[in-house]
């Protein structure tokens, strides 16, 4: 049975990440409904942002059906704004501010600063035999990791890259640039 991933298409980097997928011949959808959700494997919860996101969710009435199927065991991949939907804990989000949560990890948006401060940088990332062109945006870091959670790259003291069983997520932007080495690592999670 083939294999197909989803990209939640309510903001952000849709078309980057199902070209980044489909480049690696993987099937790859954008869900917005519940039904499209549970139509796929996976899902990649892309960059944007992290507020907006979380709102855009409950008003499609995504956020509890994702939140059932993450927990439930369903592979996900968070990159940027994605990573803090993903996290347990976020510092510095929006008063009352939701997430998907299921990663065991607590992370400060905008800890690299500004959209001026965003940067690009070659990054050494486990399991990956080359560093990865990394592009941060307004990126996230994280401050606190569970004992479950796998540190795979570090920028700045902080790590920018975590897996912890089923879930994927970097602070970076791996979907820009046109090196699918982290999609990749997710694809082989999935299977």
């Amino acid at each position: 049975m083939p294999l197909t991933i989803g990209v939640l298409a309510l903001q952000g980097d849709v078309r980057e990440h199902v070209r980044t997928l489909t480049d690696l011949g993987v099937g790859a959808t954008t869900v917005r409904r519940a039904s499209e959700l549970e139509a796929v494997d996976a899902i990649v919860l892309p960059g944007g942002e992290s507020t907006t996101m979380a709102k855009l969710l409950r008003t499609f009435e995504l956020l509890d059906p994702l939140r059932k199927r993450i927990q439930g065991g369903m592979p996900a991949f968070g990159t940027c704004a994605g990573m803090i939907l993903l996290a347990d804990h976020v510092r510095d989000g929006a008063e009352g501010q939701e997430t998907v949560g299921g990663l065991d990890v607590t992370v400060r948006r905008n800890a690299f600063g500004r959209q001026v401060d965003s940067f690009e940088t070659d990054l050494p990332v486990t399991g990956i035999d080359a560093p990865v062109h990394a592009v941060f945006i307004r990126a996230p870091w994280v401050e606190e990791v569970g004992p479950g959670v796998e540190v795979l790259a570090e920028a700045a003291g902080h790590p920018v890259a975590v897996r912890q069983g089923h879930l994927l997520a970097t602070s970076f932007h791996p979907e820009v640039g046109g090196d699918g080495r982290v999609h990749e690592l997710f694809v082989d999670l999935v299977r």
